[in-house]
C-alpha cells in the first residue's frame, strides 16, 4: 500500500524493515500523503482509524505503522 499511495519503486518498498523512518524520513510522506495512506489503510483492509489514533509515534516508523494496523485489525 505504502508503494502505491506515495509512488516508490518496487525496490524501495522492499527494502522497508521495522526500523525504516517514515514521516519525516521519506520524502513522499508528507502531511497530504499521510491522509491518503490511512484513507488506503482503512479501505483496503476495511477497518476504520479515528483522528485521536493517530499520532508521530505510529507514523515514525514502518513497524510502528505494521504494528498499530495490526493492533486495528485484531480489534475488528
Amino acid at each position: 500500500m505504502i508503494a502505491d499511495v506515495l509512488g516508490l519503486e518496487p525496490e524501495q518498498a522492499n527494502e522497508l524493515d521495522e526500523d525504516s523512518g517514515l514521516f519525516g524520513h521519506l520524502p513522499e510522506l508528507d502531511s497530504m500523503a499521510v491522509a491518503g495512506l490511512l484513507t488506503e489503510i482503512e479501505d483496503r483492509l476495511d477497518i476504520v482509524i479515528e483522528d485521536e489514533d493517530v499520532d508521530g509515534e505510529m507514523l515514525e516508523t514502518y513497524g510502528g505503522l505494521l504494528a498499530f494496523v495490526e493492533a486495528k485489525l485484531s480489534e475488528a
